[in-house]
């Protein structure tokens, strides 16, 4: 008889536990990258730090979701072995992915039972809401159970970035050319929110002071906090991460803080040196201050 719950989700996810309640039955499909016309099979044998600091039209950096195939065949796969799947992806406004494992899901209906959901964040928002995800199916919630868990954790998640490399963004189709190559010719650090799914610009800084300042001034827009995560840039700002760190520490002293280094997806969207912070509201938070 097959198991209850399978938890699946794809390789923009970063987890900050790693042996989390539930992790044998989660399970990580992965994007591909392209770059300098190679294309690195679900990412392999490619590193955040083996991208230079800004793309142009030699590099074209290239995020490849997996194709309606490829989770239409996992689907079909998963199904011998769980009676559900909840796929909890990166949000759509970022990739494909979502919108792929939506018509693979509706390919497989009555031969395998498939929820997708659009985590309308990546990285760590991902990660905790898998982990989340994972809990709840391990203490044998059912799928509706778990399915309402992590859509209502999506509106309580908040990602900031940074991104020097701006014209990443213009390979990714998220800014226009003329914004991305003024930008980085000024030397500006432009930030971004993602929020409801959407990419925004909301600050230029012009230094990783001033970047310190902007996050502990995002922190502190929060009143009750579950977990507040820093993405570090490649290479590293270790001062940096220790300020926001501390700052993070002493205004929420019981909320847990994880640093992660970018990952290889991540960095081929953003950039290798953007710098990211992901806070998470507790369900009995009233909102941002």
């Amino acid at each position: 008889m097959p198991a209850s719950i399978c938890i699946l989700t794809d390789s923009t996810a970063q987890f900050p536990q790693l042996g989390f309640p539930g992790r044998n039955d989660v399970r990580v499909i992965s994007f591909s990258i392209e770059v300098n016309g190679q294309v690195y099979e679900e990412g392999q044998e490619l590193r955040a730090a083996d991208l230079p600091a800004s793309a142009n039209d030699r590099l074209r950096p290239r995020l490849i979701p997996p194709s309606v195939e490829k989770f239409r065949e996992l689907f079909l796969n998963l199904g011998f072995y769980y009676s559900e799947i909840v796929a909890v992806l990166t949000s759509a406004s970022l990739s494909a992915a979502c919108q792929n494992a939506m018509q693979a899901a509706a390919d497989v209906q009555g031969r395998a039972r498939v929820i997708v959901i659009d985590s309308q964040t990546t990285s760590v928002g991902l990660g905790l809401m898998v982990q989340t995800a994972a809990e709840a199916a391990s203490q044998g919630l059912n799928v509706i159970e778990v399915e309402r868990i992590v859509r209502s954790s999506i509106p309580r998640t908040y990602m900031t970035i940074c991104t020097p490399g701006l014209s990443y963004l213009y390979y990714a189709g998220l800014v226009d050319q003329a914004q991305a190559f003024v930008g980085e010719m000024l030397g500006l650090m432009p930030i971004f929110t993602l929020e409801d799914g959407q990419i925004s610009a909301v600050e230029k800084v012009r230094n990783t002071r001033s970047l310190v300042d902007y996050m502990q001034e995002f922190i502190c827009e929060f009143d009750n906090l579950q977990h507040i995560a820093f993405i570090q840039s490649t290479p590293g700002l270790a001062h940096e991460a220790r300020l926001i760190r501390e700052h993070a520490q002493n205004s929420f002293p019981q909320t847990p803080f994880s640093e992660h280094t970018i990952n290889p997806p991540l960095a081929a969207l953003f950039g290798p040196r953007s710098v990211g912070l992901v806070v998470v509201e507790k369900p009995d938070a009233k909102g941002r201050g």
